[in-house]
């Protein structure tokens, strides 16, 4: 069966999900030792996380890009990724959407959405998307103060799964196990995702 055009695919458990960021390690040791996001990380800054760890390896280049040498895992509460979303307004009008009320609406929302292209094991682009979340302002606020349960280090991960696929080894069995996400229709509807029915 196809993956959906437009699904959220994440490790996830009852109570949280796994989103990826990668930063310097500047900002990357703080936020380890404090276990949420702390100076020198700029909380007035735009902040994406990613449930895709192959999107974040193809953004961070298996943890090779200068600034995104350290990739962490963020543990974030299911109630807080909910209000992500239902504060979100897409980076992009959507279909038939007036362009001024999409503005206004993109003015006023905390959060950004999008959908890029899904990557695979090679970081090659795949037909299905992957959902990028961008925070601002008080959604910033909520998730460096009430969202984060935990923030684990996977650089090692990604080198390791780096090296492997630079060496032409098969990786599915190294990756993070990513499911279809469940998300409510008002939700599903908010960031404009698939909705599949069994």
């Amino acid at each position: 069966m196809p993956t959906p055009s437009r699904q959220i695919r994440a490790v996830f458990d009852a109570e949280t999900i796994t989103v990826y960021q990668a930063y310097s390690p500047a900002i990357a040791e703080p936020a380890l030792a404090a276990q949420t996001f702390v100076a020198p990380f700029k909380r007035e800054r735009m902040t994406w996380i990613k449930p895709s760890f192959l999107w974040m390896m193809y953004r961070c280049g298996w943890a090779a890009k200068p600034g995104q040498e350290r990739v962490l895992a963020v543990r974030i509460t299911r109630g807080g990724f909910a209000w992500a979303l239902a504060h979100s307004c897409g980076s992009y009008p959507a279909e038939g959407e007036d362009v001024e009320a999409w503005k206004a609406r993109l003015a006023a929302a905390p959060v950004r959405v999008q959908w890029d292209p899904e990557r695979g094991p090679a970081l090659e682009r795949l037909e299905h998307r992957s959902i990028q979340i961008g925070m601002s302002g008080e959604a910033v606020d909520r998730y460096t103060g009430q969202w984060i349960t935990a923030i684990e280090d996977v650089t090692d991960l990604a080198v390791r799964i780096g090296a492997a696929v630079g060496r032409g080894e098969q990786v599915r069995h190294l990756l993070p196990v990513e499911r279809p996400y469940p998300l409510e229709d008002d939700l599903a509807a908010a960031v404009g995702a698939s909705q599949s029915r069994s």
